[in-house]
C-alpha cells in the first residue's frame, strides 16, 4: 500500500503517541502493546514502522527489528539510520558478513554519515579484516571528529581485536 499523504486516524495516532510515551518511560512491553493496537491496515505506515524500529531496537528484538527495517528501507530508502539499524540487527544476530554487505551500499548513498563508516569498521574488525577496519574508521574520523569517535571506538567491544592499533591512531 502506498502511504504517501495517507494520515493515521485519531485512534491510531493516539496509540502511536502512547507507544512513544511508554518508550520514553522505558516500558517496552507497554510500548509494543500500543503499537499492536494500531489498525491492521496501518501497521506498515512509515510512522508506525519508525516507532516499531525504536521499540524493537530498545527491546533488543533483533529478528523483529530486521523485518521492520527491511520494510522501512523499501518505503524510505533515504533514511540513513534505518540502514544502520538493519545492519546492527544482522550483526547482533551473528550475521556480521550480511551486516557488512547490507550496509556497504549506504556508504556511497550517504557519503557524509560517519556512523555508517564506523559500523562498517566494526564489522570488518569482527570479520578479521584489520586494514579495512582501520580504513573505514579513518573515514569516520574525517567525517565525525577524530577525538570523539576514537573514544567511542576504544570503548566498543567490536574493536577489541584492534585495541592496540586504535591507541596509535
Amino acid at each position: 500500500m502506498n502511504f504517501r499523504n495517507k494520515p493515521l486516524d485519531q485512534t491510531d495516532r493516539f496509540h502511536l503517541k502512547a507507544a512513544s510515551g511508554w518508550l520514553g518511560l522505558g516500558d517496552l512491553d507497554s510500548a509494543e502493546n500500543e503499537l499492536i493496537q494500531i489498525s491492521p491496515a496501518m501497521q506498515e505506515h512509515p510512522a508506525v514502522l519508525l516507532a516499531k524500529c525504536e521499540v524493537y531496537h530498545a527491546a533488543q528484538k533483533w529478528e523483529t527489528l530486521l523485518s521492520v527495517t527491511e520494510a522501512l528501507i523499501q518505503q524510505m530508502p533515504r533514511l540513513d539510520f534505518v540502514w544502520v539499524h538493519r545492519s546492527f540487527a544482522l550483526h547482533e544476530l551473528r550475521r556480521t558478513q550480511e551486516a557488512f554487505d547490507a550496509l556497504l551500499p549506504a556508504a556511497e548513498k550517504f557519503p557524509s554519515r560517519w556512523l555508517i563508516r564506523y559500523n562498517l569498521a566494526c564489522y570488518c574488525s569482527q570479520l578479521g579484516r584489520r586494514e579495512a577496519s582501520l580504513l573505514w574508521l579513518r573515514q569516520a574520523f574525517e567525517l565525525g571528529g577524530k577525538d570523539e569517535i576514537k573514544t567511542l571506538a576504544l570503548e566498543d567491544s567490536d574493536f577489541a581485536p584492534l585495541r592496540n592499533e586504535l591507541k596509535e591512531l
